[in-house]
């Protein structure tokens, strides 16, 4: 990303990825470093506050104009008034100019993507548009429209009563802010059903695939989608089931590969149900593919 020209950077959170290409957390620290002090002087920087890294990140930064977002306090650009339902949110927006201290409030906005992060996301957006000047109605037109992108909380069908929904969600995370979504989405229970990706990944980010899936009721792990890495020596399902297990999931379930899923939610999902599968690899073949499955098994 550093290779991308930019006038506004947002950063929205700094966490240990891609640590095949970067070698260690701190060069990804400073890469982000790197990203906002590459902006020009006439740009800005947008940073979610909310994130323990990003603060750290804030401190370093002495000359660049930054508008910082969050549901934090602290933030100059934050959500009131929440209201969180399976429709997507309802907020206000305010609104504080960093060096008078002028507060500016917007009222009534909607946003139709599900989700704590995807409001968060919605904040850093407001950021950039209040600081080239938009009017507060353009503001909340344009979330009214806004529609999301596929594989971020994408409902591919419902079967009986249960909601079968498909997430690229594929770091620790990225799955706790989606299974979040989805507790608060779901009037029944939460199964997750998880393809790891990467055996490297799996490896570098174990602790915290370990403890993610605390908002799953019950949580069905794929093997890995190796994504043509080599297999790692003690880094595969059965590793991640066992350790999911030792960190307190009660419920953790195995899962062969796509044939068995149908079956498996047939037998274990009901009315109310979500069951979110995620992953970056072949399963979102295997969302798209099953309510034509539980669709199959109801009539047969």
């Amino acid at each position: 990303f550093l290779r991308l020209p930019a006038t506004i950077g947002i950063v929205t959170n700094i966490d240990p990825e891609h640590m095949e290409h970067y070698g260690s957390f701190d060069a990804v620290r400073r890469a982000y470093l790197d990203f906002v002090e590459r902006l020009p002087f006439y740009g800005f920087a947008v940073l979610c506050t909310d994130h323990p890294e990003v603060q750290a990140l804030l401190a370093k930064i002495t000359d660049r104009r930054v508008v910082t977002y969050g549901l934090n306090a602290q933030a100059d650009v934050r959500a009131l008034d929440v209201a969180l339902d399976m429709d997507g949110s309802r907020f206000d927006v305010e609104i504080r100019e960093r060096v008078t201290g002028a507060l500016r409030r917007i009222e009534g906005l909607r946003l139709t993507l599900r989700g704590e992060h995807n409001l968060t996301n919605a904040l850093a957006a407001i950021a950039i548009a209040a600081e080239l000047g938009l009017a507060d109605d353009a503001i909340r037109e344009a979330f009214a429209g806004l529609r999301g992108v596929k594989r971020r909380f994408t409902v591919t069908g419902v079967v009986d009563g249960v909601t079968i929904v498909d997430d690229y969600a594929h770091h620790p995370v990225e799955i706790r802010a989606v299974l979040a979504t989805a507790r608060a989405s779901a009037t029944g229970r939460v199964i997750a059903v998880m393809q790891p990706h990467r055996y490297s990944r799996l490896q570098d980010l174990f602790d915290g695939f370990c403890t993610a899936f605390t908002d799953a009721d019950v949580t069905v792990i794929a093997p890995v989608h190796a994504a043509g890495e080599t297999p790692v020596e003690g880094m595969d399902r059965d590793a991640l089931i066992d350790g999911l297990r030792s960190h307190g999931q009660r419920d953790v379930m195995a899962l062969d590969g796509p044939e068995g899923l149908a079956g498996l939610v047939k037998t274990i999902a009901g009315p109310g149900d979500i069951v979110l599968c995620m992953g970056a690899g072949s399963i979102t073949q295997w969302a798209a593919s099953l309510p034509g499955e539980l669709e199959g098994r109801r009539a047969s």
